[in-house]
């Protein structure tokens, strides 16, 4: 088991991480802008290291800056929380070449579901159940058009990249296909300088359901059940509900097997979860799937009595998960 740990984070993840890094006996590295060096985080911490300015393009961001900290400190691992750099690719890859463990999945797990197209190509290779739609590059306005002939209205226009709401538009003919396809693409460039977009049938008042994940990358990946968030304003979740009230256990185990299907093909390792959208006929549909621990985990711990960050830190270390899904 690690002795030491660096939180690449701020604020209340980073607190949720030490407490149980202290329950667990290892001692916590903190680090922090000149905004944070009062903060709670790094006064809980064993140990605070100083990384850069205010804004988090000059401190939380730097992948340098957090390594060289680690090698100050001698911390022997990382547990990046959410955010910042915690699905960047280029950070666990950074993090290897120096010899430091990262809490969470490999870098070919986090490139394979970070990008939108190809996670659902991947998907649908599992046998994991997809909106139809056109995952090719679509190379003008007039083509967009004729896919969403071919898919059918309404459809989604959406980024690639995108997340939170950006670069998507929701189509109902030709005319908004063909101005949803340009702010779609301008959108994704500002925002993600990535202006890949895909279209695909718009599936109305679906639910929300994510499945929570976590693997060992030993043999062992279990479904967690699931968390409801279909309560969201501008495409932010609002609340989080668990069990589903809206699923039947046999759609829960669909779900949850499909999930897991998907962390096998890419040998995933970690917490993790798998998006899905429900229809009315509880039809799912894969989203996405977020390579990190999220924001609304603590819901799966009071439903579960289960520690994800204390198991997220035994399986960066090599311990194998000794639960079993029944």
């Amino acid at each position: 088991m690690f002795e030491k740990i660096l939180i690449a984070n701020r604020g209340e993840i980073a607190c949720r991480v030490i407490r149980t890094a202290r329950r667990m006996g290892i001692k916590t590295v903190a680090v922090y802008s000149d905004a944070d060096k009062n903060a709670l985080h790094v006064e809980m911490a064993d140990e605070a290291v100083h990384i850069g300015a205010a804004p988090s393009a000059q401190s939380y961001l730097l992948v340098d800056r957090i390594v060289d900290a680690c090698k100050r400190t001698g911390a022997q691992a990382v547990h990046p929380g959410y955010g910042f750099l915690s699905e960047k690719r280029e950070f666990q890859e950074a993090l290897a070449a120096a010899g430091i463990a990262f809490i969470g999945p490999d870098a070919h797990a986090i490139q394979a579901m970070g990008d939108k197209i190809e996670s659902k190509k991947l998907a649908k290779a599992a046998g994991v159940s997809t909106v139809p739609g056109y995952l090719g590059v679509i190379a003008d306005d007039s083509e967009a058009v004729t896919i969403a002939r071919d898919i059918g209205y309404p459809v989604m226009i959406k980024a690639s990249a995108g997340g939170g709401g950006k670069g998507m538009r929701v189509a109902w003919n030709d005319e908004e296909a063909r101005e949803g396809f340009r702010s779609a693409t301008n959108e994704a460039r500002s925002s993600f300088a990535d202006d890949r977009v895909f279209v695909e049938k718009y599936i109305q008042q679906p639910r929300h359901i994510e499945i929570q994940l976590l693997a060992d990358g030993q043999g062992t990946c279990l479904y967690l059940h699931e968390r409801e968030c279909s309560i969201q304003r501008r495409h932010q979740k609002v609340i989080e509900e668990a069990p589903s009230p809206f699923l039947d256990a046999a759609t829960r185990k669909a779900m949850g097997e499909q999930a897991v299907a998907l962390a096998n093909a890419v040998q995933y390792k970690s917490a993790g979860t798998v998006e899905f959208i429900v229809d009315a006929e509880r039809n799912f549909y894969f989203l996405e799937m977020n390579t990190r621990l999220q924001v609304e985990h603590p819901v799966t711990e009071l439903i579960t009595g289960l520690d994800l960050v204390e198991l997220m830190i035994r399986v960066a270390a090599g311990e194998k998960l000794t639960l079993r899904q029944e």
